[in-house]
């Protein structure tokens, strides 16, 4: 598909969430080899554990194994493709008028989408390598150090976007709640949220203590971070929204609490397994039963409000279906991945670790289903929304 080129003032930071997008369902691909197939001794499904099963002898397997390939390989391109033309597109941006009022004004949250898009960049590369390069986890303590330095560059960078526009509301006091009457504010906690889940993956995984220490106390801190926020930013959200009622252009960040309760749910497991890896801390399979059940159920209920008030007031009919356009619309797709991803979660380690359901049991695939119908609208909708939006 030809894209549109030349935007300028027409251009948005937010359009950072197609890009973001496409990588979340790179990795919800990829989840099917993590709790799919089997793979001891080892955190991840690698190339070397799926390779002998897509060329074994059952073909129904070998298929789906070849479609689920396939989809990571056309998602991850997207996610690379859409990522280069956002960075031409933003260079461009940055020399317009546009960009400097949207720097001085409550706007100025949508430049987080940016750390959070190369955040994911980092995230989704590490999943979808791991799945295609032979031997590459014979080389993997060498990477770790060089994922806490993009990390740590890309949290900087963060930072620096986030104190910046934060301390200007602070100190002049102009914050507009008639125009935030949506929960946007919190894109910059989904920033730090997936910052801290990066951090998190080697804490998990690697067996040297002094990486895992580091990389564990960096995801801590901005963790904490997020969640601090997290109190700010959704009072001053709802405040907005219960005063002037919810902006229909922005009622899709109703949902964005979603992927942040997703992306910490993932963090805070990958805490548990370090600790238990590295610090000796025994941990109770049934505190993650508990633990997953809070996240699903809050994401229920996130969801449903969401859908509820987006359908009452026409969003999906204007916005997804109809003639609106919106680079806002790309909110809707982080929600979906994240829906799954963490479903696949509460399944495997809520579920099966426990022995309340049995891995590739009738029951497995009843609970799985919602999840992958769920997963499959989203990337359906994502090819809907690209060409509306992005189409030449």
């Amino acid at each position: 598909m030809a894209m549109i080129k030349d935007l300028k003032e027409n251009y948005t930071p937010v359009y950072f969430l197609a890009s973001l997008g496409a990588g979340g369902l790179t990795v919800s691909f990829f989840i099917y080899f993590m709790f799919m197939l089997d793979h001891p001794g080892l955190p991840v499904a690698t190339f070397d554990i799926i390779y002998p099963v897509l060329t074994g002898e059952n073909p129904a397997i070998s298929a789906m194994i070849a479609l689920t390939y396939a989809a990571m390989l056309f998602f991850f391109y997207m996610h690379i493709r859409l990522l280069i033309w956002n960075i031409i597109e933003y260079r461009k941006f940055r020399k317009t008028t546009k960009y400097h009022e949207m720097k001085n004004s409550h706007q100025a949250v949508a430049f987080m989408a940016i750390p959070l898009t190369l955040a994911m960049t980092v995230n989704c590369s590490f999943a979808f390598f791991a799945a295609v390069v032979p031997n590459l986890w014979s080389i993997v303590e060498y990477m770790f150090p060089g994922a806490i330095l993009a990390f740590a560059a890309i949290g900087i960078y963060a930072m620096k976007i986030f104190v910046s526009y934060f301390t200007d509301f602070m100190i002049k006091g102009e914050f507009d709640y008639a125009k935030n009457n949506n929960l946007s504010q919190m894109l910059g906690i989904f920033a730090f949220s997936m910052v801290a889940v990066g951090f998190a993956a080697p804490a998990a995984m690697t067996h040297i203590k002094a990486v895992s220490a580091i990389s564990l106390f960096l995801s801590i801190f901005f963790l904490v971070l997020a969640m601090s926020l997290t109190f700010v930013k959704i009072t001053l959200g709802l405040k907005s929204i219960f005063r002037y009622g919810i902006s229909k252009e922005g009622s899709a960040t109703l949902w964005i609490a979603i992927p942040i309760l997703t992306i910490v749910g993932i963090t805070m497991i990958r805490m548990f397994f370090g600790l238990s890896h590295n610090f000796d801390s025994e941990g109770n399979p049934s505190v993650l039963f508990v633990f997953t059940s809070v996240i699903v159920s809050l994401q229920a209920a996130f969801g449903v409000i969401g859908y509820v008030v987006m359908k009452r007031i026409g969003y999906f009919k204007d916005y997804l279906y109809g003639t609106e356009k919106s680079a806002s619309i790309y909110s809707l797709i982080c929600p979906g991945v994240a829906v799954f991803v963490f479903g696949m979660f509460f399944i495997f380690y809520g579920l099966i670790k426990n022995g309340l359901v049995e891995r590739f049991s009738t029951a497995y695939f009843m609970v799985m289903l919602p999840f992958t119908v769920i997963q499959l609208k989203t990337a359906w909708t994502m090819l809907r929304i690209n060409r509306k939006m992005l189409k030449a």
